[in-house]
């Protein structure tokens, strides 16, 4: 399991004064970007082969409220890989410093090559180091037809 640190800021509070929902995102992605980079997932690697992370979902559940001041610790365990590496299905959960649980949150995200705005399966260096990340013990290979499983489909406006 993956853990980084955060302490909560007056920009992260909401109206009732507790931590905003956006905020949870934030250090939510915070902890992702922070645990490519340690796994040679970096800015610059990315850059160089034009291929970048997109989320499709996440479901975050909320079991209790975090504080100004609060420090919190927030976890990242791999639940789900694609064979190509085009698909990852992550799972966070944020803590405080008592170790309670604050929230969850399970996100499902695929890689997108930069020049053709598509999704792609990772080059061969990405991927290795990909197959080598750490796995929760629910840990699925994934599939296209697990980022279809809850049949959500785009409605148009009709003008």
């Amino acid at each position: 399991m993956y853990l980084k640190d955060f302490e909560i800021r007056w920009s992260d509070i909401d109206a009732n004064m507790h931590l905003a929902n956006s905020a949870y995102v934030n250090f939510m992605s915070h902890t992702r970007v922070a645990f490519f980079e340690d796994h040679n997932f970096s800015l610059a690697n990315l850059i160089k082969n034009q291929i970048s992370p997109v989320v499709f979902y996440e479901h975050i559940y909320y079991y209790k409220e975090a504080f100004l001041g609060t420090p919190i610790r927030v976890s990242l365990e791999v639940k789900g890989l694609s064979e190509d590496g085009m698909f990852f299905k992550i799972e966070h959960n944020i803590y405080n410093d008592k170790g309670e649980n604050l929230a969850n949150c399970e996100l499902l995200g695929a890689w997108i090559n930069l020049r053709t705005r598509e999704l792609t399966g990772l080059p061969a260096e990405f991927l290795a180091e990909m197959n080598s990340f750490p796995k929760s013990e629910d840990f699925q290979v994934l599939t296209k037809e697990d980022t279809r499983k809850f049949g959500k489909k785009p409605i148009n406006l009709k003008s």
